[in-house]
C-alpha cells in the first residue's frame, strides 16, 4: 500500500516519528475521519472557500491539503483565497514544489513566509515557471547555486515573476540607468527587477524630473538611493516634497545630494526634528538632521539653545 503523500519525511514531516499511513479513502470509517478533522482548527476549516453550508463533507484529500499547509505555516484559508487553481492540485504537486526549493537551498522555516506572500507558487509549474527564473538568477544576475536562498527570501516574488515579461526587461531598464553592480540587485535591491518598468520605474523617474531635477539628477538619486523606486507618489514624495519646499524652505540641491531624506517618516522624524531645530535657531544640514541618533540630535539642539542663552 503507498504512503499517503502527507506523511512523507522530505517534505511537510514534522521532527516527530510519522504515524502510519491512513488507509485508502474510499475504505475509511467515518470515526477516522471525525478524528482527523477535529485535529484542524474549526476557524481555518470553516473559512476556507469550500467549507459552505451545501458542502458539509469536506473530502480526506482536502483536509490533508489543510493540515500540510498548516504544517508549514502557510494561512491555508488565505493561501486558497487567493490561488483558486489550489484547490484542484494534489498534494503529490504541493510536495514536488516543496522538495524542489528545499533542494535549490531553501530552508523549511522559510517556506511559511514564502508561500504566504506568494501562494501562487504552491501551484507554479517546476520546469516552465520555477527554472527559468533560478536559470535568470545564475546566468544574468551571476548569483551562485548555493546562494538562490539569499535574494528568494528578500524578494519571494522573483519566484512568481515572469523572466521574459518582468524580471529580464527590469533589469535591462535597469542597466540603462547605470545599475551595474548586480550583486546589489540581486542581494539587496531584487524588489526593483518585480517591478514594473511603464507602470512603477518610468513614472517614479518623470515624477522627480517633474520636481526640477534634470534627467541625469534623478537618475543619479535613484542610483544613489535605489528605494525612490518604491515610494509611492501620492503618499510619499508629493506631502514630503510639499513640507521640504514649503515648510523648511529647502532647496533642490539638498535633496539632489541627499535623496534618502524621502525614506525619512514625515510625522515621526521630518517634522518634529524641523520644529525642534527651528525653536534652537541651530543650522543643521539635512543629513545631519535627519541621521543623528537622538542623543546626537538632542545635544546639536542643546548647542544651539545655550548659544541663543
Amino acid at each position: 500500500m503507498r504512503a499517503s503523500p502527507l506523511h512523507s519525511p522530505i517534505r511537510c514531516s514534522s521532527t516527530n516519528p510519522s504515524p502510519p499511513p491512513p488507509p485508502p479513502p474510499s475504505s475509511l470509517s467515518t470515526s477516522t475521519t471525525t478524528q482527523l478533522a477535529t485535529k484542524l482548527p474549526k476557524s481555518l476549516l470553516h473559512k476556507h472557500p469550500l467549507y459552505t453550508p451545501t458542502h458539509p463533507h469536506i473530502s480526506l484529500q482536502f483536509k490533508e491539503k489543510i493540515l500540510c499547509l498548516e504544517i508549514m505555516g502557510v494561512d491555508a484559508s488565505r493561501a486558497l483565497a487567493l490561488n483558486p487553481s489550489l484547490r484542484g492540485a494534489s498534494l503529490d504537486s504541493i510536495h514536488s514544489v516543496v522538495s524542489f526549493l528545499q533542494s535549490k537551498g531553501i530552508h523549511q522555516k522559510d517556506l511559511a513566509r514564502i508561500f504566504g506572500m506568494c501562494p501562487n507558487l504552491l501551484t507554479a509549474d517546476i520546469e516552465s515557471d520555477l527554472c527559468p527564473v533560478l536559470g535568470f538568477l545564475s546566468r544574468d544576475l551571476r548569483v551562485p547555486d548555493h546562494d538562490f536562498r539569499r535574494p528568494i527570501n528578500k524578494c519571494p516574488r522573483l519566484l512568481v515573476s515572469s523572466v521574459r515579461d518582468q524580471l529580464r526587461p527590469a533589469l535591462f531598464y535597469l542597466q540603462r540607468l547605470g545599475f551595474r553592480d548586480l550583486h546589489a540587485l540581486a542581494y539587496q535591491d531584487p524588489i526593483l527587477l518585480v517591478s514594473s518598468v511603464e507602470n512603477t520605474l518610468i513614472p517614479k523617474l518623470k515624477h522627480l524630473e517633474s520636481l526640477g531635477f534634470s534627467r541625469g539628477e534623478a537618475v543619479g538619486m535613484v542610483r544613489r538611493c535605489p528605494a525612490l523606486f518604491t515610494f509611492s507618489i501620492e503618499n510619499n514624495f508629493k506631502p514630503k516634497f510639499d513640507y521640504f519646499s514649503v515648510e523648511m524652505g529647502g532647496r533642490l540641491e539638498e535633496l539632489r545630494d541627499f535623496p534618502q531624506y524621502f525614506a525619512f517618516s514625515l510625522e515621526k522624524r521630518i517634522k518634529p526634528r524641523h520644529m525642534e531645530v527651528v525653536k534652537s535657531g541651530v543650522r543643521l544640514a539635512l543629513p545631519v538632521m535627519l541621521k543623528s541618533t537622538d542623543e546626537e540630535f538632542g545635544e546639536l539642539i542643546g548647542q544651539g539653545l545655550d548659544g541663543a542663552g
